[in-house]
């Protein structure tokens, strides 16, 4: 049996595949959740706001083949109109118009649409939620994974950032050294973010000839976007906050973005249904404090990942492992479909 270390995008891409193939595995996933760094909240009144990845690009391939392989919809992000900027989040907003951008999609139905649709071609058994996983012994015939239950298997796959695994699991014998100074160098995607959501009633800002999208120099609102749904039945604003406002408290934070938004949009931006945040850092399972500083996208693709340890019983499989758009979603494809090659070849 093989065991799968972490249900986000690359680990049930790699499932889906090695059910298909009828090749045993079962999902250990920290979490109480599926997803990982993709995360489709459902508002109270049924508007979906993404709290993690969102967009994506023609230059993503990987990702745009699964989504047709699975039947799954996507849409180009609404950027009519123009565009707000600030120079401070007390200043006047000023609507200037920008060039022509190269399209960006989301998917129908939220991302966690893609989640979910490999979720569902599996079979629930085979995922295990809340099992961190604590220790990985490699024996002469077996691997032993230790979280709140102890599990043997074949081989393993690590389908989470590196960061993490080299920081949060104890290996015997010990990962070589190399890899183990690569990995706590990684950047995790994400790890930084701030996402918040406003939902709305309408979308006031189209009657100013508004794209919805915001730009300031400072925050705590960095970038926001329109974030309708694609048949415009739901409406929000959605978008980053700058990572020095996670210093704040929640009701801190929150009043001082909808204090700019107020500035910036008006006060018909005070008059939202719901307002929803989620400060990545804060999040144990996707955020691990680094040794040293590091940049974003940091060692993302680096070629060590590439190879197999421990008598190739061990494969490295996540975002920030790609070669190919590592640190997206499309790394992650990329990942899961790499991975699931090399297991299935190896049946």
């Amino acid at each position: 049996m093989i065991i799968l270390i972490g249900a986000g995008l690359s680990g049930l891409l790699t499932a889906y595949r090695l059910q298909k193939e009828g090749i045993p595995f079962k999902i250990l996933e920290a979490r109480a959740r599926i997803g990982g760094r993709i995360n489709t909240v459902v508002g109270s009144d049924n508007t979906l706001v993404e709290m993690g990845a969102t967009w994506f690009g023609t230059q993503h391939q990987h990702l745009l083949a699964l989504l047709n392989e699975l039947g799954i919809g996507y849409f180009e992000q609404s950027m009519d109109g123009s565009v707000l900027f600030q120079n401070s989040p007390n200043s006047p907003a000023e609507a200037i118009q920008i060039p022509p951008q190269a399209p960006s999609y989301r998917i129908s139905g939220g991302t966690s649409h893609l989640i979910n649709t490999l979720y569902a071609s599996l079979d629930k058994d085979d995922i295990l939620l809340n099992q961190a996983v604590k220790e990985i012994h490699f024996h002469q015939t077996n691997v032993e994974v230790i979280a709140k239950e102890t599990f043997e298997a074949s081989k393993i796959v690590l389908a989470l950032p590196p960061k993490l695994w080299a920081q949060k699991i104890s290996f015997f014998p010990p990962l070589p050294g190399n890899l183990i100074d690569t990995a706590v160098q990684t950047h995790t995607w994400m790890e930084d973010s701030i996402k918040v959501a406003l939902s709305y009633k309408e979308p006031f800002w189209e009657k100013q000839k508004l794209s919805g999208m915001l730009f300031c120099n400072t925050g705590p609102v960095t970038e926001f976007y329109d974030h309708s749904n694609h048949e415009r039945s739901t409406f929000a604003l959605c978008g980053f906050v700058n990572s020095y406002f996670k210093r704040l408290t929640y009701e801190e934070r929150k009043a001082s973005v909808i204090k700019q938004l107020q500035n910036a949009f008006g006060s018909e931006a005070t008059s939202f249904i719901e307002y929803t945040e989620c400060v990545w850092s804060e999040e144990n399972h996707t955020y691990e404090a680094s040794l040293v500083d590091l940049f974003p996208h940091q060692n993302n693709g680096n070629p060590i990942f590439k190879n197999a340890f421990y008598d190739d019983r061990m494969i490295i499989s996540s975002s920030e492992s790609a070669a190919h758009s590592p640190g997206y979603m499309d790394g992650a494809v990329y990942a899961g479909n790499v991975t699931s090659k090399k297991l299935i070849a190896s049946k």
